[in-house]
């Protein structure tokens, strides 16, 4: 399988067709995932169970959307939710584990083992990179990440090696990620998409820049002038945003910095749920993506003390 690489041109004349006027982008859950399409390249920022964007995750699940191919640094429970709704087949990434207290997902190693979906692995620096040559508008990045090991072999033809012209080391040449869509979840942002991120950025900002279109969720929207009073705290500008939704606790069960941590005990019991990763992650999905009828209803399930728990835990990093 080899790679395609969007010509320069072509990415410019989307950029190009971008609406980057500074108007309100507020819309619901199920209003943004009927901007992703079926089949498109999706970008989830965050890193494993940090600041990932279920929320967003969750309105494309109950929206049926299928063979998206999806992309992330770190993949964590989100990607066997993927899987097993069939939400995708191919997922792009460095790391597919549900976290190292549970060990290897069982319901990423029956989907991939089995042939029904694909984990296509690369080390973690050069997914980064990806995206930085993504972001650049260049159609590959040169590299050392990856020599030396065996990753490279797995790859085939979907990475290249060449001689440095200037001294004559072996590089590696890692191809740009432009992802259609990247969804992104973040502390606060504006309604017209400028948002500030607290705590690691991972690859967000590259992610953003990258894409043709990012739908941002949030915790919270602020005011423009709040938003202003701290210029240097924003990460995603507002001309790379097409879709703005406001919904606190938008990455639960993973984390939110400063917010809240993970729901430890609820993704105990996932990895409890999931030992039979073909009926447990079905069950898992009906009892929590397909019965609910809100995001609200969906955190209902999840329960309030666990949700007390998680910001109490969460909100104590800035009272130490």
């Amino acid at each position: 399988m080899s790679i395609d690489v969007t010509p320069y041109r072509q990415l410019r004349e989307a950029t190009q067709a971008r609406d980057r006027g500074l108007r309100d982008k507020v819309m619901s859950l199920e209003d943004a995932a009927k901007l992703v399409k079926d089949g498109e390249h999706v970008g989830i920022g965050g890193c494993h169970t940090s600041r990932t964007p279920f929320a967003m995750i969750w309105a494309l699940i109950r929206e049926r959307r299928k063979d998206l191919v999806i992309s992330r640094s770190i993949t964590s429970t989100e990607g066997d939710l993927l899987f097993a709704s069939g939400l995708s087949r191919h997922v792009i990434t460095s790391w597919f584990t549900q976290g190292i207290v549970w060990g290897i997902s069982k319901v990423m190693r029956h989907y991939t083992e089995s042939k029904l979906a694909h984990f296509e692995e690369w080390s973690h620096m050069s997914i980064g990179l990806r995206y930085r040559a993504g972001a650049m508008g260049i159609p590959f990045i040169p590299s050392r990440s990856m020599l030396g090991s065996d990753v490279i072999e797995r790859l085939g033809d979907r990475v290249r090696t060449m001689a440095c012209p200037f001294t004559g080391e072996e590089l590696v040449l890692l191809p740009a990620l432009n992802p259609d869509v990247v969804l992104i979840h973040v502390q606060r942002c504006d309604c017209y998409g400028n948002a500030q991120i607290d705590g690691l950025q991972f690859m967000d900002i590259d992610m953003a820049m990258a894409a043709t279109r990012v739908i941002l969720t949030t915790e919270c929207i602020v005011s423009n002038d709040q938003i202003r009073r701290t210029p240097d705290r924003t990460r995603i500008p507002f001309f790379t945003v097409e879709a703005v939704v406001e919904v606190p606790m938008g990455s639960a069960p993973h984390e939110c910095y400063g917010l809240y941590e993970p729901f430890f005990p609820h993704l105990d019991e996932y990895a409890a749920r999931t030992k039979d990763p073909v009926k447990g992650a079905q069950a898992y999905l009906e009892d929590y993506y397909y019965e609910p009828k809100s995001w609200t209803d969906y955190l209902t399930k999840l329960g309030m003390a666990e949700v007390l728990d998680a910001c109490r835990r969460g909100r104590s990093v800035f009272n130490d």
